[in-house]
């Protein structure tokens, strides 16, 4: 079973609108993520992406889908929609999920972040519209070592 979210990464040049988990969090406190959430019910993942966007920054954007990713997370997993975005509205306004940052690409590898940032971003940073999307499958090893598997 698959519970189905959204990752949104907004690019500005060679910079990623990021999301900095508020201290209260029970998951990621701290620590840098992409933006995006739950499908709720109704929505279609695009839908979801627009309105997860705007209520964590206030923002709208032009989103393109860059990839799914299967996380295996146990008995009941995530399908993870991962879209990108340009030609980006509004103002940025605070959130109680977290601060919102600018941050560029290089400077993810010297920050917190949440453990699969880099490699998404790293994916994605060469990525351009009407590129196909990825399929990934992240799962943990033996060893407890996270291992992202991008299929060809």
């Amino acid at each position: 079973m698959l519970i189905p979210r959204t990752a949104v990464f907004l690019r500005r040049g060679d910079e990623y609108l990021l999301i900095k988990g508020a201290p209260t969090k029970r998951l990621w406190a701290g620590k840098y993520n992409g933006l995006g959430g739950h499908v709720e019910r109704g929505e279609d993942v695009l839908s979801s992406a627009q309105r997860e966007l705007l209520e964590e920054t206030g923002l709208s954007a032009d989103l393109w889908l860059c990839g799914t990713v299967i996380v295996d997370a146990g008995e009941t997993g995530v399908c993870l929609f991962v879209f990108c975005g340009d030609h980006i509205q509004g103002e940025i306004k605070a959130s109680e999920e977290g601060a919102i940052e600018w941050v560029g690409f290089e400077a993810v590898l010297h920050l917190p972040v949440v453990e699969d940032l880099p490699i998404l971003l790293g994916r994605i940073h060469g990525m351009k519209r009407g590129d196909p999307p990825f399929s990934a499958r992240s799962y943990y090893d033996e060893n407890d070592k996270l291992n992202v598997v991008f299929g060809e």
